[in-house]
Order: C-alpha cells, then sequence, then structure tokens
C-alpha cells in the first residue's frame, strides 16, 4: 500500500475528521471565551481592584537597571494579574465544557430511555397468527 493510499484512508476515518472539527470549534470557542472574559468580565473586577488594566497588576521584585536611556537590565516582577485572568480563563471554559457535557449526556440517556420499537414477527409468528384467524373463521 502506498504511503498516499494509507495517508488518504487515516485522513478519512471519522474519529479524525471529528476531532479536525472538533479543534477548529475549541479554537474559536476559546476566542469567545477569552473575549468574554477580557472584554466583559475582567473590567468590572479591575474597576473593584482599582486599576484599569488587571491583567497587568505585578509586583515588582527587582527594579530594571537603566543606562541612560537603555535598559541594562529589565525588571524582575510578580505577573499575579496575569495568572489570576488565565485562572479566571479556565474556570470559565471547564464551566462551559462541562455544561456541554452534561446537556449531551441527558439527551443520550433520553435517546436510551426511549421505548424500542416491538420487533417484527418471526416467520413462525407470523405463520401461527395466520393460522389462529383461519381457524377463528370456521
Amino acid at each position: 500500500m502506498s504511503f498516499r493510499t494509507e495517508l488518504k484512508e487515516f485522513l478519512m476515518r471519522g474519529n479524525v475528521v471529528d476531532m479536525a472539527v472538533g479543534i477548529v470549534i475549541g479554537a474559536a470557542f476559546g476566542k469567545i471565551v477569552t473575549s468574554f472574559v477580557n472584554d466583559i468580565l475582567m473590567p468590572p473586577i479591575a474597576m473593584l481592584v482599582g486599576d484599569s488594566k488587571f491583567a497587568e497588576l505585578k509586583v515588582v521584585l527587582k527594579e530594571a537597571v537603566m543606562s541612560g536611556a537603555d535598559v541594562v537590565a529589565p525588571a524582575i516582577t510578580w505577573n499575579y494579574g496575569a495568572f489570576i485572568q488565565a485562572v479566571v480563563d479556565f474556570v470559565i471554559v471547564g464551566t462551559a465544557i462541562f455544561l456541554v457535557i452534561k446537556a449531551m449526556n441527558s439527551m443520550k440517556r433520553k435517546k436510551e430511555e426511549a421505548p424500542a420499537a416491538a420487533p417484527e414477527p418471526t416467520k413462525e409468528e407470523t405463520l401461527l397468527t395466520e393460522i389462529r384467524d383461519l381457524l377463528k373463521n370456521k
């Protein structure tokens, strides 16, 4: 089997295509979550904290070393605002994924609980039913 044929078979498998779709949707969902956190959720939190750019909150551990206008050694900072924002992003994404999976499981359970259609009668059952009906008519 040639490399091209093997590659084509691999790429056309259902689970590979499903994974690709999931990655694309996940990337788009990530942009939505990032926008929600940065543009909707964090501004009120930053207002409460008293800083306009919450992600830029930091503690300077060591000041930058300057030589005239040039930076000889950059400042060493502890960027806790960016960390808190990443944690909020994670919690929102985790919650959203949990809710989506919970909804999917709920729909799956309803589908499994739905009563199955009565199976078609076997040939023997059909013949016995016909015999019974003929006997009733006599």
